[in-house]
């Protein structure tokens, strides 16, 4: 469904993505893991199109996505954000149909209510939370509306940026569950990024793990504690000592 061949970008001095490799097989889902600041973010953005990479080329179903039409391209992408980035000023409701109201995918105000409704429910949320403003809400909750507006249009492929941060573990459990669920039910192509393994552990087919700007490993997330990669055994374990310097 992805890939993505030599990509590098660079912020002025800064080398971020030195040369990724990697590939996304359709209806699997993927997990980036790394440390703060290795770029995983990046790598995301390079493959919605926020960002333009120095070079290299992604593809979507061998399609360079940089000659895309965007419009057309996006509409195939929902998107779990790291802090929710839900609007205050909209009812829940609102949030969760935000692409059914407007653009391309516009929909009648009643039939877009309707599907957010159906969507809260499918994350465990009743219908009375619909007309409540976001700050009405706990942390979990938020998460759970971000959740559903990411899957309010039926796309195909799904991103969760750090979809547990902040988060306690049970809440964090249940996230887990439901995005499992829910990419499984819908036959989505997933790619997460996270530092969360008991994230990794729950919702990941596959792990590719991102450091210095290259991909040191990729593979089943069944062998991922039997992979002898120095970098990946260090980051999974925790250990301080390793390939991989602690930031003092």
């Amino acid at each position: 469904m992805i890939t993505l061949n030599g990509v590098q970008k660079a912020f002025g001095a800064n080398a971020v993505l030195r040369g990724v490799d990697l590939t996304i097989d359709s209806g699997t889902s993927m997990v980036i893991i790394g440390g703060s600041g290795t770029g995983k973010s990046v790598l995301l953005k390079c493959i919605l199109g926020l960002v333009t990479p120095d070079s290299g080329t992604i593809t979507l179903d061998g399609q360079d996505v940089a000659k895309a039409d965007r419009d057309a391209f996006l509409a195939r992408f929902g998107m779990l954000f790291q802090g929710g980035a839900l609007f205050d000023s909209l009812p829940v409701w609102q949030n969760v149909a935000f692409r059914l109201l407007r653009g391309s995918l516009k929909k009648p105000k009643d039939q877009a209510r309707e599907i957010a409704i159906e969507k809260l429910r499918r994350v465990g949320l009743k219908p009375d939370v619909a007309d409540k403003l976001p700050a009405e809400l706990s942390g979990g909750m938020q998460k759970r509306v971000g959740l559903a507006r990411a899957i309010a249009a039926e796309p195909e492929i799904i991103f969760f940026d750090e979809p547990t941060t902040g988060l306690d573990p049970i809440m964090a459990g249940v996230i887990n569950e439901l995005i499992r669920e829910i990419v499984t039910e819908m036959g989505a192509t997933a790619m997460t990024i996270t530092h969360d393994m008991s994230s990794v552990r729950a919702i990941a087919d596959n792990v590719a793990m991102l450091h210095d700007g290259v991909i040191k490993w990729t593979g089943p997330v069944a062998q991922m504690d039997a992979s002898g990669d120095p970098y990946l055994d260090q980051f999974i374990n925790g250990r301080a000592e390793g390939p991989i310097a602690a930031v003092r």
